[in-house]
């Protein structure tokens, strides 16, 4: 048991949900934060009082800051960060792409994690702490036009400048890269492959290594 503090971006729903039911089974007191208030509700009602409720937009930095000031006021403290909130494109590809999906695509999956960097990295100096953000098995290989994939290439190259430079105060990084999860994510269920406690299960291990070691990078994929 613990009593640790984690903030969670995309709380609401899928990983972040389970991760934050996880963490809370392993003794982490949880930040949930995300835009759908009444889902961060439930969620923060399942869990107790361990957990707290904080709705807002991962795209805001302002709302990521107060977000963060008010865990720190209810909490005490901040030890860890997940940068889990992503999202994909209902049209794939570069011909017959979007470009505002695009846009909105980068808006979440790379300014919501540095914003979110932003607003806690002086709170992890503060308790040595950890960041761990969502990778991809798609930001690992090589898929034909995927944008969604570079956008998590930019996550795995910036997780692993992240635990250079958080190792210099006695923090780290982890990159949690999953395959195929079933999820809200997609609009079709995909019941043969990773669940969201699997993942779930890869953070809350990475959190619980011994402050001198650096989980880097957590590949989680379906067996089948």
């Amino acid at each position: 048991m613990t009593n640790k503090v984690l903030f969670i971006t995309g709380a609401s729903s899928g990983i972040g949900a389970e991760t934050a039911r996880r963490a809370a089974d392993a003794g982490w007191r949880i930040a949930l934060f995300a835009r759908r208030q009444d889902k961060l509700d439930q969620l923060a009602n399942d869990i107790g009082d361990a957990a707290l409720a904080l709705p807002g937009d991962v795209t805001d930095l302002s709302s990521l800051q107060s977000a963060i000031s008010r865990t720190i006021s209810h909490f005490g403290q901040l030890d860890a960060v997940y940068a889990n909130a992503g999202k994909g494109l209902d049209t794939p590809g570069v011909e017959n792409g979007d470009p505002e999906e695009w846009r909105n695509l980068v808006d979440v999956n790379v300014m919501g994690v540095l914003l979110t960097m932003k607003a806690a990295y002086p709170e992890l100096k503060k308790t040595k702490g950890h960041l761990l953000l969502t990778g991809s098995a798609a930001g690992r290989v090589h898929i034909s036009g995927s944008i969604y994939g570079a956008s998590k290439w930019f996550v795995h190259g910036l997780g692993g400048n992240m635990a250079e430079d958080m190792r210099k105060w006695g923090g780290r990084c982890t990159v949690i890269a999953p395959g195929m999860v079933d999820t809200p994510f997609f609009d079709t269920p995909k019941p043969d492959k990773l669940k969201p406690l699997d993942v779930a299960n890869a953070v809350v291990y990475a959190l619980g290594q011994p402050a001198h070691a650096n989980v880097q990078e957590i590949a989680v994929m379906p067996a089948g």
